[in-house]
Order: structure tokens, then C-alpha cells, then sequence
């Protein structure tokens, strides 16, 4: 029985990088290279074309930055996913990726193996950041005057008490498989729980719920 494979674009302008990520990825059996570019202008339209499912981004290209490149795609191909992967660890790029459309955030440090489980985990609909930049990218969020967390008198904004326990695991950077295995929920049922939270919300990710409920002082870190 054949698997679907997951059709991956990757954009890197280094081209010694380039050979050894394309070496890891075409180790997975699982993964289909479908293509790749070096230019940031010339990635938005092979993408476009190609409609990979997944992308693997830098952030410093020619002619586009990366987060440009984000925006465009999304706008263009909204269903295509992007995982950004760079050597820049800012929490301003972070947010600027995130809020741009991308659905994670490595460094190029991370091994083989992280790269492949960030992979899953954006395919099964989650959101990918390694723990140091989660709290780097999370303490960015103390200038923006949160409140103190308190226990509030009313489950806000018609959550349920199992999707508040949801979102404050998120907030402290959990994966949604990780959060599963502490609430003893299956991924697709956090997926679902997460679906829920954003439309009572009023946000399409859970980078916006997670700040949202900082200013709220209804998470904390």
C-alpha cells in the first residue's frame, strides 16, 4: 500500500546549506521534494506554481526577505504551509514570521530528526517552536503590558474550563502533541479543542489567542 508522500518546497540561498538540507530531507521516506529556489521573488512564484504542501524558508534571500516571501504565499496559496528555518533567533523576526503566516520557527542548528518531527506536526496542524525561542518569543509579549494571571470568576470569552487548560498549555510553548500527552487527549482532539478557541476568540492562530489571553492576564509563561 503506497503512502501519501507530503510534497515539500525548500528556498535557501546558500547553496552548500542547500546540498546538505536536500541530503537530510531526501533521507525521508515520507517526504517529496518538489522543488527549490535560491531568490526570494523567484520562490514566490515556483511555489505558487507547484503548490507544495509544506515550504522550508530562510529569512535573508535575494530580492525578497523571507517574511515578505511568507506573506505573499499566503496571500496567493493559502493552504501551503511554511516552516521557517534561518539562524536568526530575534523575537521580533519570530512574531514578524508568525504573524505573517508561517506555522513555525527553527533555527539551523536543530538535527535531522527535529526537522522531520516539525514537519509532522505543522502537517497535522500545529505550530512549531523550539523551546528557547518559544520563551524568547513569549517574554517579547511582557512589553505589551500584560496582566498578572488570575484565576478568572468566568471562564472568558464562553471557553470551555478544558479549552482553558488548552491554552494555557499552549501559551508555555507546548506542541500540540505534547499538550495530548499531558491532558491524555489524541492530537486531533487538541486540534479540534484549538479550532474552537479561535473562533470564540475571534483569531485565526494560536499566536494571537496566546496574546490576546497574556493581555487578558488569563495565561501566563
Amino acid at each position: 500500500m503506497n503512502v501519501e508522500r507530503t510534497r515539500i518546497f525548500v528556498v535557501e540561498d546558500q547553496p552548500q546549506l542547500l546540498r546538505n538540507l536536500l541530503k537530510v530531507l531526501n533521507t525521508f521516506p515520507e517526504l517529496e521534494l518538489v522543488g527549490t529556489s535560491q531568490d526570494g521573488e523567484q520562490a514566490v512564484e515556483d511555489i505558487v506554481r507547484e503548490r507544495p504542501q509544506l515550504v522550508l524558508l530562510d529569512l535573508e534571500l535575494p530580492s525578497m526577505h523571507g517574511i515578505q516571501v511568507t506573506q505573499k504565499v499566503k496571500r496567493r496559496a493559502p493552504e501551503v504551509e511554511i516552516l521557517i528555518l534561518t539562524s536568526f533567533e530575534e523575537e521580533q523576526k519570530v512574531y514578524e514570521a508568525i504573524q505573517a503566516g508561517a506555522s513555525g520557527y527553527l533555527v539551523k542548528r536543530v538535527g535531522p530528526e527535529k526537522i522531520r518531527s516539525a514537519i509532522q506536526e505543522v502537517m497535522a496542524g500545529g505550530t512549531v517552536l523550539e523551546p528557547i525561542i518559544a520563551r524568547r518569543f513569549w517574554n517579547y509579549f511582557q512589553s505589551v503590558q500584560a496582566k498578572p494571571a488570575q484565576k478568572p470568576a468566568e471562564l472568558p470569552w464562553g471557553l470551555s474550563a478544558l479549552e482553558l487548560d488548552v491554552l494555557r498549555y499552549v501559551a508555555k510553548g507546548l506542541s500540540n502533541a505534547e499538550v495530548g500527552q499531558v491532558m491524555t487527549l489524541e492530537r486531533r482532539t487538541v486540534r479540534t479543542h484549538l479550532s474552537h478557541i479561535y473562533r470564540k476568540m475571534g483569531v485565526n492562530s494560536h499566536v494571537d489567542a496566546v496574546v490576546m489571553a497574556l493581555r487578558e492576564g488569563v495565561v501566563d509563561l
